[in-house]
């Protein structure tokens, strides 16, 4: 079994590489000024005395400073129910492998170490967006697709 570890701050180049080959299929890569903010967020998450980010990762094969894949979660606050008393919720993404590194159970390490910190933290209701390709794996670790319905306002575009 493939072994995960929590990133580090040196890992921050990485993190954001293999989270350009995770978009890159949907969004024109060609604009990078995303990228330092993007490091400065991980920066200071990663960095908090307690912090409410997670990226879980696994180094690629044979030593080279490499990440092969990573995960993030977050845990967000909302108004308790009766489904999630406490009100504290895990969000799952930026779930990627290195395309030479797929097949290896590497998205599955990353994926259940976030899975043991949150409940390390007593987060116990979790959410993410499947693509095809992962479809498979969350719901071979429990996840069901929700019955409430989604809408998404981007005031950007």
């Amino acid at each position: 079994m493939t072994n995960a570890r929590h990133a580090e701050l040196g890992d921050i180049d990485e993190i954001i590489r293999l989270r350009e080959v995770m978009l890159a299929p949907w969004f024109d890569m060609s604009d990078t000024g995303w990228k330092p903010e993007t490091a400065a967020i991980l920066q200071r998450r990663l960095d908090e005395p307690k912090p409410t980010m997670a990226v879980t990762v696994v180094e690629a094969p044979g030593g080279s400073g490499a990440l092969a894949s990573c995960a993030t979660g977050v845990i967000s606050e909302r108004l308790p129910n009766p489904v999630n008393p406490s009100g504290r919720y895990g969000w799952i993404f930026n779930v990627v492998t290195d395309p030479q590194w797929r097949g290896r159970g590497y998205s599955r390490a990353c994926t259940q170490a976030l899975l043991d910190w949150f409940g390390d933290q007593s987060v116990h209701v979790l959410e993410l967006l499947a693509s095809q390709q992962g479809e498979g794996l969350y719901r071979e670790l429990g996840f069901t697709v929700s019955e409430e319905p989604a809408m998404r306002l981007n005031r950007l575009r």
